[in-house]
């Protein structure tokens, strides 16, 4: 006799729970992929996980230089999409705002204290 009510206590469990494919229904999270965007350059993470943007302040503080290392594909590409989207010519940072692309893989932003900013901008762009 305890045999058997021992046995329903491991079948109830298994008879109350529904089918996998009742269980698991998609939400609209997995409705919704993203869009894979192709872009003509890419950023590495570099061997901490982070994102490669660095700041470098000079002369006391009065320049400050953003860098952003190890870009690989198209550079310029990457340095009009910053002046174009993350500082549009509206902006009074844009006047002051310089981009440079130093050595073919790396840039330097300055006239602008805007870091987080940039790592921000990258991280919505998927890098």
């Amino acid at each position: 006799m305890q045999r058997i009510t021992s046995f329903r206590r491991l079948l109830c469990p298994v008879l109350r729970t529904r089918c996998y494919s009742q269980a698991v229904s998609q939400g609209p999270a997995a409705q919704r992929a993203p869009l894979a965007v192709q872009y003509p350059y890419y950023i590495p993470r570099n061997s901490r996980g982070s994102i490669p943007v660095y700041s470098d302040v000079r002369n006391a503080g009065g320049r400050y230089l953003i860098l952003i290392r190890n870009i690989e594909g198209n550079v310029n590409a990457l340095a009009h999409d910053l002046r174009k989207t993350l500082f549009p010519a509206e902006s009074p940072e844009s006047a002051r705002l310089r981009v440079e692309v130093k050595a073919s893989k790396h840039l330097i932003i300055t006239g602008c204290r805007a870091k987080h900013r940039v790592i921000e901008w990258f991280q919505q762009r998927g890098f």
